[in-house]
């Protein structure tokens, strides 16, 4: 299991249609292959910057087939145009679970 942690930093005043457009969003990582939960986390000290959090199968389910696909493309016209900067992606694991 892999989690791709992509910080954005999202407009001023445009968090609310964000957060919309991620929850439109939600089916097409629902049918992507090996994508396993979604989860988008906003900061409380500042309100513009989010992370989504996607659990994938593998790095490549996410690099290779979902960023390759057409869904990809859909995600990006939801959410893409309320973008500060382009987003800051990492592939994590867990390397100590403690409880």
């Amino acid at each position: 299991m892999v989690f791709e942690m992509a910080k954005l930093d999202i407009k001023p005043g445009m968090e609310s249609v964000f957060e919309h457009g991620v929850t439109l969003a939600v089916p097409l990582f629902q049918r992507a292959r090996g994508c396993q939960g979604l989860q988008l986390l906003r900061s409380v000290e500042q309100p513009t910057h989010y992370t989504l959090m996607v659990t994938w199968a593998t790095v490549e389910d996410h690099s290779v087939h979902f960023r390759g696909s057409e869904d990809f493309q859909e995600w990006r016209r939801l959410v893409g145009e309320y973008f500060v900067s382009a987003p800051q992606v990492e592939h994590v694991q867990v390397a100590v679970a403690g409880f």
